[in-house]
């Protein structure tokens, strides 16, 4: 008999943290959602089978006309075919199977259809990893899951690949917020539903002492001259299209037609050998 995968992320627990947000703590989701305005501005398209994939649809009202707005559940509410924009927005990273996200979307996207990303990357929060890592080691003896591991950009890139998209793009937005302290940090990112929800997270609450010895430390290493602890954001913005014949294609390896030299009007430079 086999034996299910592992899950990473506890996805009722996440539903839970998700149903306690805050309206006033989604400016990252606010954030994504202007970034996705600017980049489908910039394609030479008019979409008129717009879907959007989002923890919180009130987030997302009005953004493209007729939208059909789907949590993004392990298997999303998508029909084949039936979309020429997706946008998936601020969810990728709290997927068990990213790559099995992707997939569903390029089979919900007709062909030649646009998947916009839009999701949290590896450097978010890495102050907090830090100071959080130090204070438990000193305080708990060792280290346990309480920051979720998010996605570098290199690797992000890959996933589009992995999941049969042409044309793939990957970039990032980075921000950065200040906060008061470590219970100001701590207050928003459950306002905004991104408290830990890892699986094998500790179940029993952690003493006082380590989020006191965490502000010590957060504060020692990365206060700025205000004396406020900045917090790192990373918005990843994956694009790609779904397969199409009429889309264009790299060139095979000695294909080309004009020497580089050629090009740039510059003298040929031989190597020795």
């Amino acid at each position: 008999m086999t034996q299910a995968p592992a899950q990473l992320f506890d996805r009722r627990t996440l539903a839970a943290r998700r149903a306690r947000r805050r309206p006033d703590a989604l400016f990252l989701h606010q954030m994504a959602r202007d970034e996705a305005e600017d980049r489908l501005s910039m394609v030479n398209r008019r979409f008129t089978t717009p879907a959007v994939v989002c923890p919180f649809p009130e987030v997302w009202e009005g953004f493209l006309p007729g939208a059909a707005v789907v949590p993004d559940d392990d298997v999303l509410t998508l029909e084949e075919g039936a979309h020429d924009v997706l946008i998936h927005a601020m969810c990728l990273h709290w997927a068990n199977d990213p790559v099995g996200q992707l997939i569903q979307c390029r089979r919900a996207l007709k062909e030649d259809g646009l998947l916009l990303v839009v999701m949290l990357g590896g450097h978010t929060l890495q102050e907090l990893r830090a100071a959080m890592a130090e204070a438990e080691t000193v305080v708990m003896g060792g280290l346990s899951p309480r920051v979720a591991p998010m996605g570098e950009i290199r690797d992000l890139g890959g996933l589009l690949q992995r999941a049969g998209f042409a044309l793939p793009v990957a970039d990032l937005v980075p921000l950065t917020a200040e906060y008061r302290n470590l219970t100001h940090l701590i207050h928003d990112l459950r306002g905004m539903g991104e408290t830990n929800a890892l699986a094998q997270r500790l179940k029993n609450p952690a003493p006082r002492a380590l989020f006191e010895l965490a502000d010590h430390i957060y504060q020692k290493h990365f206060a700025n001259l205000e004396g406020r602890l900045p917090a790192t954001f990373e918005l990843v913005c994956l694009t790609g299209w779904s397969p199409s014949d009429n889309q264009q294609k790299p060139l095979r390896p000695g294909s080309a037609r004009m020497r580089l030299a050629d090009a740039l009007r510059v003298p040929e430079t031989k190597l020795k050998p």
